[in-house]
Parts: C-alpha cells; sequence; structure tokens
C-alpha cells in the first residue's frame, strides 16, 4: 500500500511539474495564433521565425543580460563583504548589523523599486538599466551573503593565522586560502543572483524608467496579445538550460573522476612507501625475495 501510495505521489508530482512544459512546447509548434496545445492544427515553426524579427523581445532580453551581469557583479562583492565581516565580527552589534543586512529580504520588491528611484533621483541618476541594477542589488546581494556565511561556518580559520604568522599579506592571504575555499560558492552565488535578477518584476518595473527587460516585456504582451512567440522563446531557453545543466553535470564529473585518480595515486604512493620502509626495517633479507621478483 504504501510503495502505490509513494508511487501516485510520485507521478502526481512530476505532472504537475512537466505537464505545463510539455503544453508550452507542442504550443510553439502549434499553427493558431494563440498559445494552444490542444487542439493541435498543424506542426510549423512559424512562430520562432517571429520570434527572431520581434525586435523589441530581443532588446528586452539584451537589457535582462546586461542587468544580470550588473547584479552579480555588484552582489557577489556586496555578498562576499558582509559575508567575512559579519563572521569576523565578535562585538554585541553582529546580531543587529546582521538584522539590517538581511532586512531587505523581508521588504517588498515594490517598496524597494519606489525608495530606489526617489533616492538615486534626488542625487541626480535617472531611471534605467543602472537604477535597475542598484534596485536590484539592494536585495540579490543579501541573499549572496547567507550563502557566503553558511560556507564559512566551516571555514578553519587557522589556516589564515598560520599563514600570517608565515609572513604572508593579509592580501595573499585572501587570494591563495580564502577565495579558494570559497569559489564553489561564488559559482553557486552568481548562478542563484543572475537568475533572481532575469526573473525580477516588482522591483525593476519602478527603477527602470523608459527602458524594459524581458520578464516586463512579456507582462505587456500578457495584458495586450500574447502570441506563441513566447512560447518558442520558452523553448530557447529550456533547451539553453538542459545544455548548460548536462555541462554543469559532465564537469561535475570529470572533476570526481580526476579526484579519485588522485585519492587512487595518493594510496599506492603510500603503498610502496610502506613496503619501502618495512623492507628497510627487516634488513637486506627480506629485499632479496623482491629483487628476485
Amino acid at each position: 500500500m504504501t510503495r502505490w501510495a509513494v508511487n501516485g505521489y510520485l507521478v502526481i508530482f512530476f505532472a504537475y511539474m512537466f505537464l505545463p512544459l510539455i503544453f508550452m512546447i507542442v504550443a510553439a509548434f502549434n499553427e493558431p495564433g494563440i498559445p494552444q496545445a490542444i487542439p493541435f492544427k498543424g506542426l510549423t515553426f512559424h512562430w520562432f521565425g517571429e520570434l527572431f524579427d520581434n525586435a523589441q523581445i530581443w532588446a528586452a532580453v539584451v537589457n535582462s543580460l546586461i542587468i544580470g551581469a550588473g547584479v552579480v557583479a555588484l552582489a557577489i562583492t556586496l555578498g562576499l563583504s558582509g559575508a567575512l565581516l559579519l563572521t569576523r565580527l565578535k562585538t554585541r552589534g553582529r546580531t543587529l548589523l546582521y538584522g539590517i543586512l538581511v532586512s531587505p529580504l523581508l521588504t517588498p520588491g515594490i517598496i524597494l523599486g519606489i525608495s530606489t528611484l526617489v533616492f538615486w533621483n534626488n542625487l541626480g541618476v535617472p531611471g534605467g538599466l543602472v537604477l535597475a541594477i542598484l534596485a536590484q542589488a539592494t536585495f540579490i546581494s543579501a541573499y549572496c551573503m547567507l550563502l557566503f556565511m553558511a560556507r564559512l561556518q566551516r571555514f578553519d580559520h587557522d589556516l589564515e593565522e598560520a599563514a600570517l604568522d608565515l609572513g604572508a599579506s593579509h592580501r595573499q592571504v585572501f587570494w591563495k586560502i580564502t577565495l579558494p575555499f570559497l569559489r564553489p560558492t561564488i559559482f553557486t552565488a552568481a548562478v542563484l543572483a543572475f537568475l533572481q535578477s532575469f526573473e525580477n518584476f516588482n522591483t525593476t518595473v519602478f527603477a527602470i524608467g523608459g527602458e524594459t527587460t524581458l520578464t516586463i516585456q512579456l507582462a505587456s504582451m500578457a495584458r495586450l496579445s500574447l502570441t506563441p512567440e513566447v512560447n518558442a522563446l520558452a523553448v530557447i531557453f529550456i533547451i539553453l538550460t538542459v545544455i548548460a545543466a548536462v555541462a554543469i553535470e559532465v564537469k561535475r564529473r570529470a572533476e570526481k573522476a580526476q579526484e579519485e585518480r588522485r585519492i587512487e595515486a595518493a594510496k599506492r604512493a603510500d603503498a610502496e612507501l610502506a613496503a619501502g620502509l618495512e623492507g628497510r626495517l627487516n634488513g637486506p633479507e627480506a629485499l632479496q625475495p623482491q629483487a628476485a621478483q
């Protein structure tokens, strides 16, 4: 009974996850001018051609990529700085500072967008891509900071102290010890920051001024005239996502295999060294059979 319940749950779960994607993909190749998978009236690639001819969508995609790259650079820098500060701060104000730094996560995106626009407009910065980057980075950097703090909880600070005792500068310690330890988290935080930026709507719509991003463009199309071009774009994104996931998995397995080979080589070297030491301790008589072999 339990097995049937688990299997039924898995079927419902995967249907809930993947059926909308399947219908969306089918609609991208269906002839009608509105997104629909049923009834299927004929296979066509017309909507992909319409998509590639739509200059507004591709301009929005470019803007989203520019904003995403800017947010990654800013959020990684701010998040890493905040994490290093909080993990090394031992005063009573650490809890208060932590609450201040993570507070943007609890603030509605609309409030962040409006407050960013008002503040930077008073300083002469108009709405646009730069302001959108600043607005998004206010809360995305907090996500990155939490990731870095979780990683730094497992960091052995004695390594830094030993390097400093041996004459290394603080810059050398950071680049040679701390940063290599944080490298996997930097990649994870960068991916998270980019995805958060790419799909953001509430904060961006108030800060971007007369420009537009892909999310804003799709929202406008959904209100006015939604066509299967959107489905065609989604198919392209799905393909790119699958390619990226496969590439990352292949890279991960290659690194794992390389690490296993390194461990095996180290074990063989240790075994050979132990055998050599044992032969020397037992004297020349023990080495003669080995030489004969």
